[in-house]
């Protein structure tokens, strides 16, 4: 059995209107099989979806305990620091919040960071060490 995998990574969001609102502002192409109270996003290979908090809590039948965000962080590469800057600049202009500017890293790589609407950490980064195909991928 390949256990070394992500299939789906979900995002609980307090609005769920705003939060598609934002995705789609990114680009972002719903995709059929959500709800009022979940939204799914195709990603190569696997899913990202924004579940609404307090169907999350009624799903599971326990309480989330308050946390602050930042335990994970979620990024997407490219393969030029353009693009990077091209990526933070959408995620600005969609109402990200603005944490660290694009800019060159201590390992050699380029990064900025922002949140989305619920405060869910995001990175965009060149990593000049990997190498990437067309499709985006690593």
């Amino acid at each position: 059995m390949d256990t070394q995998r992500v299939t789906l990574i979900t995002l609980t969001v307090t609005d769920l209107t705003r939060s598609k609102a934002f995705y789609k502002r990114l680009g972002w192409t719903q995709e059929a099989g959500g709800n009022d109270k979940i939204a799914f996003y195709r990603l190569h290979g696997q899913f990202l979806s924004l579940y609404d908090r307090n169907a999350l809590v009624a799903d599971i039948g326990l309480p989330i305990k308050e946390r602050a965000t930042g335990a994970i962080t979620l990024s997407t590469n490219y393969s030029t620091q353009e693009a990077v800057d091209a990526a933070y600049q959408a995620a600005v202009d969609a109402g990200a919040l603005q944490l660290t500017v694009p800019a060159k890293t201590e390992w050699g790589g380029y990064s900025g960071n922002y949140t989305d609407p619920d405060g869910h950490l995001w990175e965009v980064a060149h990593n000049p060490f990997w190498d990437m195909d067309a499709s985006g991928q690593v």
